[in-house]
């Protein structure tokens, strides 16, 4: 998980600092899923690391939350990029609407100027890694659910329609990968909740991951 500084004292408002959103309920429920549905071996918890810290070069996914409200130094874009271009890879996660979107893009473009940021395609390997995902449904935080006269649960979300979106390097490996207006992390952290609805939760964890087998096998 990938520590940050929030933009302008944006942690002041925070019950927690951005970066930890959903910690520790998230890990704690993904990573059984990791153990449950793949070969992989995983940690019980998460290791939390800033881009500047060597021991990021020992982890091929770094996960970032709330990423609309980051702020990276200049050391961090280089320590980034870098990590990026060796082989890592970053899932960008729960960030809504133009102005956290153009917050989020500041700092990337100043990691990457010279690459640009494309659509996941259906076709995407990414999508095809360890399940075959087609659909194109919004992974919401709770915080946007909420049911309607008839009971049935309803997604009101910030912004505009979910996107996957990502950011190749030059022989076409994808280093970063951003789910903007969806919250994969809220998905994760109310797994055993009744009121967050099971398929997206389901949904979160294939997308987790074969965002993971990925990173791990390219």
């Amino acid at each position: 998980r990938r520590i940050y500084n929030a933009g302008m004292g944006d942690d002041r408002f925070a019950w927690r600092a951005w970066w930890r959103i959903d910690y520790p309920e998230a890990e704690y429920h993904f990573t059984q899923g990791i153990r449950r549905l793949t070969r992989l071996h995983s940690a019980d918890d998460s290791i939390h690391l800033r881009a500047t810290d060597p021991r990021l070069y020992d982890y091929p996914w770094l996960f970032a939350q709330q990423v609309g409200r980051w702020y990276l130094s200049d050391e961090e874009v280089a320590a980034l990029r870098d990590y990026l271009l060796r082989g890592g890879f970053l899932v960008a996660d729960d960030f809504h609407g133009d102005f956290e979107y153009e917050v989020f893009m500041e700092s990337m473009g100043r990691v990457f100027p010279d690459l640009p940021v494309v659509n996941l395609e259906e076709g995407d390997p990414l999508l095809h890694v360890i399940y075959d995902i087609s659909e194109r449904t919004q992974i919401p935080g709770k915080r946007h659910l909420y049911r309607d006269g008839s009971g049935q649960v309803r997604v009101n979300p910030d912004g505009t329609p979910p996107m996957w979106k990502g950011i190749l390097d030059e022989a076409g490996r994808l280093m970063v990968v951003m789910n903007f207006n969806m919250d994969m992390g809220d998905s994760w952290e109310h797994a055993d909740d009744p009121d967050y609805p099971q398929a997206m939760t389901a949904l979160g964890y294939r997308f987790g991951i074969n965002y993971i087998m990925y990173a791990m096998t390219h």
